[in-house]
């Protein structure tokens, strides 16, 4: 079981709430009654919806109950539910579905979102936004430092984490129930202090799943030998920071 920790996903609040407040800015709807934020993680994207909505029930789903208790603390006045999102239905139709950030961690992605857009009542929204960086430094360096270690026997079992089909097949999939769909890419460059940032910035994340598998005494040095490769690729700017590329896919579809 991945050990998520807000504190460490709440280091870069600010940039990490960036993209769901791109995301809620496209969201055509302005008196939605029922809201669920699946992979609400410590809050923060709840509470952006609370904000737009606050005369709407929000709901918010996380996997991990040490996020739905940063949650809570957050917004005690939110209904959160500790469940895993590909075995959730809700009990009654729903005007907006608000995924940040979460269906790359999904089994069989596209199919949950479509279904979860399929409960939705007519003229309802489902938003998603996804992190699409499997081909970036930051990832690609991940698996070469999980190949390349003492440790590597604990890597033959391939990571959960789901490919990003093309957003053609997102369109294909949700097309049939939808009067319109919206889809976009985004690359944001995210200025940071150097290249342990970065790390830092990942270890709330992306690797997780990677320190999960490690023994104890091995998890140091997988990040020496990560941050090394990641300083090598994210050379200082002139003012001695660096920039993280982070791309990702938009998508916001209205039942039809």
């Amino acid at each position: 079981m991945v050990a998520w920790s807000p504190e460490q996903y709440l280091k870069f609040e600010d940039e990490r709430t960036r993209p769901a407040l791109d995301l809620l800015s496209r969201v055509p709807l302005d008196r939605p009654r029922r809201v669920v934020d699946v992979g609400c993680g410590p809050g923060n994207s709840t509470e952006l919806l609370t904000q737009r909505y606050p005369a709407a029930s929000v709901i918010g789903l996380d996997s991990s109950a040490e996020m739905i208790a940063k949650a809570r603390r957050r917004l005690p006045d939110v209904d959160f539910v500790v469940t895993r999102i590909e075995t959730w239905t809700p009990a009654e139709p729903l005007d907006l579905v608000f995924a940040n950030a979460v269906m790359q961690w999904v089994p069989d992605h596209l199919e949950v979102f479509a279904s979860l857009f399929t409960a939705c009542v007519p003229g309802g929204v489902a938003a998603m936004q996804v992190p699409d960086n499997l081909q970036e430094p930051t990832h690609r360096l991940m698996g070469d430092v999980a190949e390349a270690g003492p440790w590597r026997d604990r890597f033959s079992t391939p990571m959960a984490r789901e490919t990003i089909p093309l957003p053609t097949a997102y369109y294909d999939r949700l097309r049939p129930a939808a009067a319109r769909i919206d889809i976009w890419h985004t690359a944001y460059y995210h200025p940071l202090e150097d290249a342990d940032a970065i790390v830092e910035w990942l270890k709330g994340t992306g690797l997780r799943p990677y320190l999960d598998r490690l023994e104890p005494h091995h998890r140091e040095p997988f990040l020496k030998a990560y941050r090394e490769r990641i300083a090598a690729a994210h050379p200082p700017l002139v003012d001695t920071r660096v920039l993280l590329r982070f791309p990702r896919l938009f998508i916001v579809a209205v039942k039809a």
